[in-house]
């Protein structure tokens, strides 16, 4: 029950993040620091995201050799600008032949 209450809390919650974006007036989206900062949430919470990814394991951190190989791979392939597609095959696949012999 208290899974079903969280999901409907974030819907309910995405929703109005959706509608405050149409309701705020114009003059405000035009600010130079809204903008900025709107174009900088997103780097941070998926830079947040691939830290949290790579390097904890439930609540402890961990450092584990595959993953931080893998995360390597995609941000070289990254900087010889692949695509993105091609980013998430080179990071798997770099992973996933680590662990290979690991069983």
């Amino acid at each position: 029950m208290a899974v079903w209450i969280a999901v409907l809390a974030t819907g309910v919650g995405c929703y109005a993040l959706k509608l405050t974006g149409l309701v705020v007036p114009q003059r405000v989206l035009a600010d130079p620091r809204v903008r900025r900062f709107t174009e900088l949430v997103p780097v941070a919470l998926l830079t947040a995201l691939v830290a949290v990814q790579t390097l904890a394991d439930g609540r402890a951190l961990e450092l584990d050799g595959p993953r931080l190989a893998g995360l390597g791979a995609a941000v070289a392939a990254l900087l010889l600008r692949a695509p993105f597609l091609v980013v998430l095959a080179v990071a798997a696949g770099t992973a996933a032949l680590l662990r290979l012999p690991a069983g």
